[in-house]
């Protein structure tokens, strides 16, 4: 994440060596400002703690085609109300390629 901060600190940065040195586009070196580069890390690490709810939550959601097909059952036995745009193509393709 540190490298993401010194990128966003320092625009002019292209490449970063061992998370203390940073290079421009013609092999400069930019000198870093650790107080700005704090102030980044300090806003990506709120950010990304402000979304540990989502990476929870993507490994326990089913694959989305099992949520598609989950949806597409409760629409097919009329638990749920058609969509008809999902619905109708769907049935279609389902008639077209039926099980065998």
């Amino acid at each position: 994440m540190r490298d993401q901060a010194i990128r966003i600190a320092h625009t002019d940065v292209v490449t970063i060596d061992d998370d203390i040195t940073a290079f421009d586009k013609d092999g400069n070196t930019v000198t870093l400002d650790e107080d700005k580069i704090k102030i980044e890390l300090d806003k990506l690490t709120a950010d990304y703690d402000a979304t540990e709810y989502q990476r929870k939550r993507v490994v326990e959601y089913p694959s989305v085609e099992n949520q598609l097909d989950m949806l597409w059952h409760a629409m097919d036995d009329g638990t749920l109300t058609k969509v008809d745009a999902f619905y109708d193509i769907n049935k279609a393709v389902k008639d077209k390629y039926p099980k065998e």
